[in-house]
């Protein structure tokens, strides 16, 4: 069943994609285009960014505004960076925020694993355990800052995972993973409550969640 669902998920996910890439492509002077078309056929699209990295500054505004955050990432690097520190340090303090990094402890059949061959056919550097010990250290930091924080929840998952999610109880970052490039060469759809797009990006992070188990730090 959890298979099925993430196809239907995949497939419409995908179509939305091929609609408006060809358009935008981060173009930031056709936003105003996409965000027209997007409540005509109720997609939530506003906009397109061409890499990951490329929509933190708007994260961290929508982050300082939500009532709650949803976070669900193939590695968590951006976890770590200043877009995310207001809300570790006590700065920003949600209702909740929930997050999901990969399963490290599941050795063999892993999502985890499937994910490092493909890193490895185009980045020679990822090792077999590169990208384990990268969620790991991801792991051991978010519950180290956020130990004393009850509001946050910290899970993990080993599922097919297809996009790294980011969303708010307004809006939903959604960058859809490749096998053949690393997540953050890929583009960044941004959503707006109510719409297609953002309710995609909270079925997938809401199986995920119901498929999850307590993520353990390293001892």
């Amino acid at each position: 069943m959890t298979a099925f669902l993430f196809g239907i998920l995949s497939s419409l996910a995908a179509s939305a994609i091929v609609l408006v890439l060809g358009l935008v492509r981060g173009s930031r002077p056709l936003w105003w285009l996409v965000a027209v078309c997007s409540r005509l056929t109720g997609t939530g699209l506003a906009r397109v960014y061409p890499h990951q990295s490329s929509a933190e500054g708007d994260i961290a505004r929508d982050l300082d505004r939500a009532r709650w955050v949803k976070v669900l990432a193939g590695r968590g690097n951006v976890l770590t960076r200043e877009v995310f520190s207001p809300l570790w340090s006590g700065e920003l303090s949600p209702v909740s925020v929930q997050v999901l990094l990969p399963d490290t402890l599941t050795i063999g059949d892993s999502w985890l694993d499937r994910r490092s061959q493909d890193l490895r056919m185009f980045d020679p550097g990822f090792t077999p355990d590169l990208l384990r010990n990268q969620v790991r250290a991801n792991i051991d930091y978010i519950a180290q800052v956020t130990h004393a924080q009850p509001h946050v929840e910290l899970r993990s998952f080993n599922l097919p995972h297809t996009c790294r999610v980011i969303a708010t109880d307004r809006v939903a970052y959604l960058t859809f993973y490749s096998s053949s490039s690393h997540g953050r060469n890929s583009p960044c759809l941004y959503a707006r409550a109510p719409g297609l797009l953002y309710w995609i990006a909270l079925q997938q992070f809401d199986v995920a969640w119901t498929n999850s188990s307590s993520a353990h730090p390293t001892p």
